[in-house]
């Protein structure tokens, strides 16, 4: 009893070490985008047709502060998976420990890849409908808070969502979960996703359609990609036999 206890507490202790070091990192990175968000904000603002506001002092710090914290957030996405890492990395076996540590760089990537998506593709048509819905009848009229509020909105949801891949595969590869489950689940699946894009869209069909349907596709490029790592797995483990 005494000696689980104390592998318990030693768990425990390798945790609280983790979580520190991913904490710290994304402290650092954030005070480094600080120092930079003028220059991240110019760049995101350069193209922009509309000349945005403030209503007041503390409206552009907050702006600062979200864009620093997004940035801060995609680097400290690998150093966090590492930790992760570190942490269950005694209870691999070392086929396991090679295979896992690959998808570090792959939820870096796809979080990038997902913000690009939002931000490139979903953002610019959804703004550019509802514009166009205002027409000449309203006079256009953007904060700054409210315009990057709304970025944020149709940006870093892709960028959490097109994890979903990488957290498959990874946990298809430690047998936690496989391809069958998740048909499985599909039909809760599906509904999740698109109670998740309702609530992160502007309440029109349009919006809500754009974002619906990638993450639809994601999910079903989740199920084939579990599909080929179980298959994997299942060859290595009777080649093993």
């Amino acid at each position: 009893m005494k000696n689980n206890k104390m592998a318990v507490l030693d768990h425990l202790e390798e945790l609280r070490k983790r979580i520190i070091i991913t904490v710290s990192a994304f402290l650092l990175f954030f005070i480094a985008a600080m120092i930079y968000v003028g220059d991240i904000y110019g760049w995101l603002v350069k193209d922009l047709d509309i000349q945005l506001a403030i209503l007041g002092p503390t409206e552009i710090l907050w702006v600062y502060l979200m864009l620093a914290g997004i940035v801060s957030l995609a680097v400290t996405i690998p150093i966090a998976a590492g930790q992760a890492w570190l942490f269950i990395r005694p209870a691999l076996t070392k086929r396991e420990q090679k295979t896992t540590l690959a998808y570090i760089p792959a939820l870096f990537i796809l979080f990038i890849l997902g913000i690009g998506f939002g931000y490139y593709l979903i953002f610019p048509i959804v703004l550019e409908f509802l514009l166009e819905l205002a027409g000449d009848h309203f006079m256009t009229f953007f904060t700054t808070e409210k315009y990057f509020r709304f970025m944020l909105r149709m940006t870093l949801p892709f960028g959490i969502l097109f994890e979903l891949p990488a957290i498959v595969m990874f946990l298809t590869s430690l047998g936690i979960v496989n391809p069958y489950q998740l048909k499985k689940i599909r039909k809760q699946a599906y509904f999740t996703l698109i109670v998740i894009s309702v609530l992160i869209t502007p309440p029109d069909l349009i919006s809500d359609v754009l974002v619906i349907l990638p993450l639809l596709i994601l999910y079903e490029c989740s199920i084939s990609l579990s599909k080929v790592v179980y298959r994997k797995k299942q060859r290595s483990v009777a080649t093993a036999a």
